[in-house]
């Protein structure tokens, strides 16, 4: 018997080592045409091994290239796809740079705040009084959410105010809303409910026990 320690390493694991002794054998098929056809077959197996991908886009592109990765880019075949080469694949990729904007309120975020600055080219008049409305209102429901505390309209025109250096202001004619409800999470209305109910089926059992003859117990003969 062989153990898996005793042999080859594979290069793609996923595939097995059946799918490997397969990529070894169109090495030794001399016919061109005959290899082509045992390339094919091979690819429709690789793609048999996962159905749930076969509408992804280029998921044929990606089973050819783990074939020529598998034969170590050596297999000479007809391939519609341009055949990668080792470098390519060993490139590294770019660095992706950390984003080192600061965010004044981390409850609102750094959108927020781009949406304020697009409020402030927008000219005067009752749309551009709806769309400051608009914003302030989330920023009062995403301070309630984050802090978990019910916040008075005072705090959050301040907090618009120094966004906007002054420039945005809430109309007169406009209230912003309570979310007071959002304080009470979840997990605490369900343990409510949990202890409440015991309760309920205590009640229930007492009433059972008052009810019938004898306080509704059978003497024992």
């Amino acid at each position: 018997m062989d153990y898996n320690t005793q042999l080859p390493k594979l290069i793609i694991p996923e595939y097995g080592r059946n799918i490997q002794r397969m990529v070894d054998f169109l090495f030794t098929i001399e016919d061109r045409e005959t290899r082509n056809k045992q390339t094919q077959a091979l690819i429709n197996v690789m793609g048999n091994m996962n159905p749930h991908l076969r509408d992804v886009p280029d998921f044929k592109h990606k089973l050819w290239d783990h074939l020529f990765i598998m034969s170590d880019f050596k297999l000479d075949v007809d391939s519609p796809y341009e055949k990668p080469s080792k470098e390519s694949l060993m490139e590294r990729p770019e660095i992706v740079p950390y984003n080192t904007e600061r965010i004044r309120y981390r409850h609102l975020g750094k959108v927020l705040e781009k949406m304020l600055k697009k409020a402030q080219e927008r000219e005067d008049g009752e749309l551009k009084d709806l769309l400051v409305y608009t914003l302030t209102n989330h920023m009062k429901k995403s301070y309630t959410n984050w802090n978990r505390v019910n916040i008075e309209d005072e705090v959050i025109l301040e907090q618009l105010a120094n966004l906007s250096d002054g420039k945005l202001k809430l109309a007169e004619n406009y209230r912003l809303s309570n979310f007071g409800h959002m304080i009470n999470s979840p997990k605490q209305s369900n343990k409510q409910t949990s202890q409440q109910r015991p309760g309920a089926k205590s009640g229930q059992k007492s009433n059972q026990k008052n009810t019938g003859t004898n306080g509704g117990y059978k003497k024992r003969r």
